[in-house]
């Protein structure tokens, strides 16, 4: 007798890497935006090359996406950096001027 397998044995793995690094992305937008930022980028970059490496495996675009939030986090944080010490730069030479009035 002849038993067919109803379930599909043939599914990728996704890599354990791929899935850390998109946790770290997001959570570099909420709780955690140095330290997630930080792992999002490093993680995203390691499963990219572990995924590229081991064909059957899969995951890539999941690591993708880590590396462009942890990527867009670190940006933004520059930017809000820049803007932060814009305004003290401005608002001290602005009470600086009116103290010399």
């Amino acid at each position: 007798m002849n038993q067919q397998n109803p379930y599909n044995t043939n599914v990728p793995q996704t890599s354990t890497l791929a899935i850390i690094s998109l946790i770290a992305g997001v959570l570099g937008f909420t709780m955690l935006p140095i330290i997630g930022s930080i792992a999002a980028i490093l993680t995203g970059y390691a499963a990219r090359k572990e995924t590229r490496a081991v064909p059957p495996l899969g995951g890539d675009g999941l690591a993708t996406a880590g590396i462009i939030m942890g990527w867009v986090q670190i940006g933004l944080g520059v930017i809000g950096f820049c803007c932060f010490a814009a305004y003290f730069v401005f608002v001290a030479g602005a009470v600086g001027w009116s103290f010399n009035q």
